[in-house]
């Protein structure tokens, strides 16, 4: 099943995907947001309460708001792919491969959704991408070992975790360059976890402008889907909605010699194998 949040008549709503459109379950299931209704038991049951359901409003011309539009956590790792590792080790990075994942937050106010405008800033010409696969939690926990983990995931979704890289590399800390406003797609949908069988490779493509930049596929993650979970929950209680992010794999901007960037005008992709294609225009911060 395909969930995802929306605007209709400009109010915040969620629903699921039935054919070429989507039906509302917001009325429907008593649930103001889809984090509630990830965290609640009508989420076993969401086949039985959409059957029979017609499409509402057609998916083209809808407007996507991220897929947990007020994420408590979005948590992301830190160069989790060994083609990306090795890319940025060549292009003159000092980095070592850390026994522990190295993580970061994102708040959600950085995030757009699906068909929605990337925020090239005026602070900076290093607008870069980073097409990966988001993880969201349906069932919370804390110290959630990894051979449990996947019980906590509620389904997965397309993310591009953009970089503002001169802001990131201004302390060694990184969170700088990857806040900024109108700088994370998230979308255009989550796919429910029985329709992805838990460890399958996922092929992940990201292109600019219709040109392949990033070619890759899950199965080169460095720590695992249930390593970032029971690392992340020994920090903190995971709670419905919140997002992993699980980092890019090669073919990002940086690397590049020479560099490339994204500029207003552009349009960037991440097209993830089973799950759907994200789309956003790039445009020059007003």
């Amino acid at each position: 099943m395909k969930l995802l949040s929306y605007l209709q008549d400009g109010r915040e709503t969620w629903g699921t995907v039935v054919g070429d459109g989507v039906v509302s379950l917001a009325a429907r299931t008593g649930h103001a947001t889809l984090a509630d209704f990830l965290g609640s038991p009508d989420f076993d049951r969401r086949d039985a309460l959409v059957q029979g359901l017609t499409a509402e409003l057609p998916l083209e011309g809808l407007h996507f708001l991220p897929v947990i539009p007020r994420a408590e956590k979005i948590v992301c790792a830190v160069r989790n792919y060994m083609d990306h590792h090795q890319e940025v080790i060549a292009a003159g990075m000092q980095r070592e491969l850390s026994d522990e994942p190295p993580i970061f937050l994102r708040v959600w106010r950085s995030q757009v959704g699906h068909g929605q405008p990337v925020v090239f800033p005026r602070v900076s010409d290093t607008l870069d991408w980073e097409g990966e696969l988001a993880v969201i939690i349906g069932k919370p926990g804390r110290d959630i070992p990894a051979e449990q983990a996947y019980e906590h995931v509620a389904g997965y979704s397309v993310y591009n975790d953009v970089s503002v890289r001169e802001w990131q590399f201004h302390a060694k800390q990184i969170a700088s360059g990857k806040n900024f406003e109108g700088t994370g797609p998230f979308g255009p949908w989550m796919v429910t976890a029985d329709e992805i069988a838990p460890g399958r490779n996922l092929k992940l493509v990201t292109r600019l402008n219709g040109e392949t930049v990033q070619d890759s596929h899950t199965g080169h993650m460095i720590f695992s889907i249930p390593r970032l979970i029971a690392y992340a929950s020994t920090i903190f209680t995971l709670v419905p909605g919140d997002v992993i992010a699980t980092g890019t794999p090669a073919g990002v901007g940086w690397s590049r010699r020479p560099q490339r960037f994204m500029k207003p005008g552009d349009v960037v992709e991440v097209e993830i194998e089973g799950i759907g294609l994200l789309r956003n225009p790039v445009v020059a911060q007003v």
